[in-house]
């Protein structure tokens, strides 16, 4: 029976990721020619050709996208029960942190490559505002912590970039010529700022409506129809609905979500984690 030669693979996702031929090779530290050799030996194996020529540049056919996708999956498991069997079993505590508009998306698929490749990790989870999360990174109350905030006192790697939209209720009626009714958190709050300085930029007059001290106020507050507020898009559900130009309201720009590690770390076991979270969001990007 034919098997593929997960080498191969390797150096089909390399290009997939990086676009060419030619970047593969630097990743792989190998020759151009050397990773033309294996594409061929590839589609040897495979019976079809799996680049064509567009100008100066290949492109992937129909055959190489799928086996492209077969690849990244195959190496995800060959690598994930490679590090497994490897590995040692980690012990420890680990405390991580998470603002409450990140708690239900961008926090779960970090909890599950902890648990997953650190299954003996015990996992103190922290939700709460960004700047209070930082200021607990910074306290060394917590390990780490996905934040939206640009901190280069602390290292970080981006975990994702998120719209930042305005929210208001699914019944809510708004009028252009009103000032905009603004439900906001209180105390320190970057979508806060946002959408002030977005409406005071585009002139448009706006009034503090409602202040809630959580998120689930603020978006209880949504659903009532009392008002309108700047926010990720991860919050839109069927009780809400977004707000653009064509209701009159300016744009809002995107926020970008780093998990930041606390500075000065000793104990190994974070540092090993923390890198391995690194690792792990840059194979999903590629």
């Amino acid at each position: 029976m034919d098997t593929l030669d997960l080498d191969l693979l390797r150096t089909l996702a390399t290009i997939g990721a990086k676009g060419s031929f030619a970047a593969a090779a630097v990743q792989l530290g190998r020759t151009q020619s050397a990773i033309t050799q294996q594409m061929q030996r590839l589609e040897e194996r495979i019976g079809h050709a799996l680049f064509e020529k567009q100008g100066r540049q290949k492109r992937l056919t129909d055959h190489g996208e799928r086996l492209l996708g077969y690849a990244r999956h195959m190496l995800a498991i060959h690598d994930e029960a490679l590090r497994n069997l490897q590995q040692r079993q980690v012990q420890g505590l680990v405390r991580i942190g998470a603002p409450h508009d990140a708690a239900d998306t961008m926090l779960p698929p970090v909890l599950q490559e902890i648990a997953l490749n650190f299954p003996g990790m015990q996992i103190d989870i922290h939700v709460d505002r960004s700047p209070f999360l930082m200021e607990a990174l910074r306290q060394g109350e917590l390990d780490m912590a996905i934040s939206n905030r640009e901190d280069p006192g602390f290292e970080g790697f981006v975990l994702r970039s998120s719209p930042t939209v305005w929210l208001c209720g699914a019944g809510y009626a708004h009028d252009p010529a009103r000032p905009v009714p603004l439900v906001m958190a209180d105390g320190p709050s970057i979508f806060r700022r946002l959408g002030c300085d977005a409406l005071d930029a585009a002139g448009i007059a706006w009034t503090p409506r409602h202040t809630c001290t959580s998120l689930v106020g603020i978006r209880a507050a949504l659903r009532a129809g009392l008002g309108v507020t700047a926010r990720g898009v991860e919050q839109l559900d069927p009780g809400l609905r977004v707000l653009g130009a064509g209701d009159g309201m300016p744009a809002l720009p995107d926020l970008v979500y780093h998990l930041y590690i606390r500075s000065h770390v000793v104990n190994p076991v974070t540092r090993q984690v923390f890198e391995n979270l690194r690792a792990r969001v840059r194979l999903s990007a590629g």
